[in-house]
């Protein structure tokens, strides 16, 4: 930004440049001030919140054994009970507690929670991703609040083998100034019991609009929550989240389990940066409801693969349009791949649901404890000519 205004420092005061006139400094002024505007906004956006790895460390003074004690302990942070501040490698009993990005990670005890106020652009929309681990209790689940803005995330389900998952939650601020909060709002006997939370990270989100090349929003799966770029196990989108509120803009996740948002660097994907992969058979889904003329024809097309993660086997992607239906099966050896598939159907109604989902439960064939499932990406729906 100092090398923006040096250079409008330079243009002003240059004797050698032709006379300027008032309307010509004026513009000039107006876009370095909008290009430092911008500079300063996508610097504040993505990725981590502040020390949102927690690899700022407590005062010893702030430490009794691992559980912080104060307040402002965790610096950048406002902590709320039973709160701990672990190193990776730390026994508890019999097991090994390993954090998953830098050295360092908080967990939350009984109905401990960590806050931090976040500055951002009114009206917008954000997306929430963050790692965590269950350490204790089968039923786990996590708080995630932005006022007035909140919502459960359930834990129960692992879905990588070490332990550790990245989840997704957005929201849409209501004020410039918010509190974001994450809660845990179990009761165990342990009242040290409790998840690990890590990598916490901020992304802004640009919902997608409809165009005259696709009915469908965010098709391709290109808009969505931040990725770390040092895991290699995605993203999970919770279940039961809306369109209006979603990671994943456009689209809803109607199932029990989550769906899991993937990148390029780390899979193989069919189109583009970033795909959805199907990681719970039937009780994982996405769907979005399309703008349709009743009694027009249209052509749903999409890609079905796998992510190059060792998910082997014959796997069998539904997709739904309305009333129609496609069964699209895929024979995966887990090193990447995809087939193209169409479901062509007459619209019925004003509005048509588009669904997909898994027909089987897979597991990868190096990993029997993780999940895994078909791709999908690059989803397109148009209406054809003549009809």
């Amino acid at each position: 930004m100092l090398s923006s205004f040096s250079a409008l420092h330079a243009f002003f005061s240059s004797s050698s440049l032709l006379p300027i006139t008032l309307e010509m400094r004026g513009a000039v002024l107006l876009s370095v001030l909008l290009l430092a505007a911008c500079h300063s906004a996508f610097s504040l956006i993505d990725g981590l919140v502040e020390n949102g790895n927690f690899e700022l460390s407590p005062k010893q003074s702030d430490m009794k054994g691992t559980k912080m004690v104060g307040r402002y302990a965790l610096p950048k942070w406002e902590i709320s009970g039973f709160v701990e501040y672990i190193k990776s490698g730390q026994k508890q009993g019999d097991m090994l507690l390993v954090v998953p990005e830098g050295a360092y990670a908080a967990r939350l005890g009984n109905e401990a929670s960590i806050k931090q106020r976040l500055n951002l652009t009114k009206g917008m929309y954000y997306s929430i991703t963050f790692s965590a681990a269950r350490t204790c209790a089968q039923e786990e689940t996590l708080n995630i609040s932005v006022s007035p803005e909140w919502g459960v995330l359930p834990m129960q389900t692992m879905y990588s083998s070490n332990g550790w998952d990245s989840y997704a939650w957005a929201f849409k601020a209501l004020f410039s100034l918010v509190e974001f909060v994450i809660h845990n709002p179990g009761v165990e006997e342990d009242p040290a019991c409790g998840p690990l939370i890590d990598s916490v990270a901020i992304r802004s989100l640009y919902p997608p609009r409809p165009t005259n090349k696709n009915i469908l929003k965010n098709g391709g799966f290109e808009e969505g929550p931040y990725v770390f770029p040092n895991t290699t196990w995605g993203v999970l989108i919770p279940p039961n989240i809306e369109d209006k509120h979603s990671p994943l803009p456009g689209w809803m996740v109607e199932s029990l389990k989550a769906v899991k948002y993937i990148d390029v660097e780390h899979f193989s994907v069919p189109q583009g940066r970033r795909a959805v992969e199907l990681v719970a058979g039937k009780e994982s889904a996405i769907a979005q409801v399309a703008r349709t003329v009743i009694g027009k024809t249209y052509a749903l097309s999409f890609a079905v693969g796998d992510a190059s993660n060792s998910c082997e086997g014959s796997m069998v992607v539904e997709a739904f349009a309305g009333k129609d239906t496609l069964k699209v099966p895929y024979e995966s050896k887990g090193k990447g791949g995809f087939k193209r598939a169409e479901l062509k159907f007459a619209a019925v109604s004003s509005r048509t649901r588009i669904m997909f989902y898994s027909t089987f439960y897979t597991m990868r064939s190096d990993d029997f404890s993780s999940l895994c499932g078909p791709v999908i990406d690059d989803i397109k729906l148009l209406s054809l000519r003549g009809t």
